[in-house]
């Protein structure tokens, strides 16, 4: 062991190790007596089911956790997984018994932020540790807030909403824009903006914890001042089992003001992580009954899911006051308010669309858009739609 590393401490950490191999995780100790001294350790002796492992990261503040990846690869696998679920800010260590890239590659898709092989050296730890603390502090110190835009039912203009709020936020004084297409199967930003596929969010989720802006400014292209990451071309079938979208959203909070995800939708382990790590979740919906029963379904999922009620905005698309439900009837029927209306307008957005542009705000559906960009960032603004009578036998037939 070099001088060098012998002389690094990394502080005082909560560290987990989930081993069923003794003699790997026995390689651990040395090291994390050397650089992490005074760190509280629990050991667990073999794979835990989620349950467990959620009271085990609740009740000790787990803020590092090393995972044995190779005694049942299977299991290691859907592991990970479930900690990148549970806390997608935790750094995970997988520790292999040797280095086998394509595995490793693997373990990083699933969820690791790190890895180590056997033998463990102390060169390996202390490299690991610093890319780790780096990591921890850049987290420590972001400070972008992150909004997702998720439609409660197909063809409710989520997209729409999401690529014209990252624009106009630039009206706010927002300097570092970013909007992202995080929907693996049907993304239509590129379609909407007019932008040529080039690069999308895969070659950013391949890098895992290895991603740096260098890369970043190779995958994002920027329109109008702001930063866009396109969906992939084709669609990604099994990215649940696959991948984890916690490296994009962290590393995207660590270098802008203001990031928008335009998301596929509530279900499935990829679109709950998203969920998960937004401090605001846009959930679109708009006021045909339809929708309105996708919509309590969507926030049911969420609930069980355990994603923060409070933080769920409902912004109801495409309203018009004589048509379908009435604002009073939704509220009711979700048992919480609507948090924006947006009117509706078919020929100033499918102009929108042709053009490749953002809605103008001189519009009636572009100043709602600025409104609920000013809402979303604690500035007053007052709902341009007023409430309407109740529709009583539609609500009858949402409570059936």
């Amino acid at each position: 062991m070099s001088s060098s590393a012998s002389s690094r401490n990394f502080g005082q950490w909560k560290v987990l190790i989930i081993s069923p191999n003794q003699a790997l995780s026995a390689e651990l100790m040395p090291m994390l007596a050397e650089y992490l001294p005074f760190s509280p350790t629990v050991e667990i002796k073999d794979y835990p089911t989620r349950a467990t492992l959620g009271e085990a990261l609740q009740g000790q503040g787990t803020n590092l956790c090393f995972v044995d990846v190779e005694s049942n690869r299977d299991w290691a696998l859907a592991l990970l997984s479930d900690l990148s679920m549970l806390d997608p800010k935790l750094p995970i260590v997988a520790l292999h018994r040797g280095n086998d890239s394509e595995y490793i590659l693997r373990t990083l898709r699933q969820g690791a932020t790190e890895f180590l092989f056997s033998p463990v050296s102390g060169e390996q730890f202390v490299s690991v540790m610093e890319r780790v603390s780096s990591l921890h502090r850049v987290k420590g110190l972001s400070s972008a807030r992150v909004y997702c835009v998720m439609p409660a039912k197909g063809a409710c203009g989520a997209s729409t909403v999401a690529c014209n709020l990252a624009h106009h936020w630039k009206k706010l004084g927002a300097k570092r824009i970013l909007l992202a297409d995080l929907d693996p199967l049907t993304g239509t930003i590129s379609f909407q903006l007019k932008l040529k596929q080039n690069y999308s969010f895969m070659e950013a989720l391949t890098r895992g914890g290895q991603l740096d802006e260098d890369i970043w400014k190779g995958v994002v292209q920027t329109v109008n001042g702001v930063d866009v990451v396109l969906a992939p071309d084709q669609p990604v079938h099994g990215i649940d089992e696959a991948h984890n979208a916690a490296s994009i959203i962290e590393f995207s909070r660590s270098i802008y003001d203001v990031v928008v995800l335009d998301c596929n939708g509530a279900y499935g382990q990829w679109s709950l992580t998203i969920a998960r790590l937004c401090d605001e979740l846009l959930l679109v919906t708009t006021n045909e009954l339809p929708a309105l029963q996708s919509t309590q379904r969507t926030l049911a999922y969420l609930d069980r899911n355990r994603v923060d009620r409070s933080k769920v905005r409902i912004v109801v698309n495409r309203y018009h006051k004589d048509v379908g439900l009435s604002r009073d009837v939704i509220e009711a029927a979700l048992h919480c308010d609507v948090f924006h209306l947006i009117p509706s307008d078919y020929e100033e957005v499918q102009r929108a669309l042709v053009e490749g542009k953002p809605i103008p705000s001189s519009t009636n559906v572009g100043r709602s858009m600025v409104a609920l960009a000013e809402k979303l960032s604690g500035k007053d603004s007052k709902s341009s739609s007023p409430k309407t009578s109740s529709l009583t036998s539609l609500f009858g037939l949402l409570r059936r």
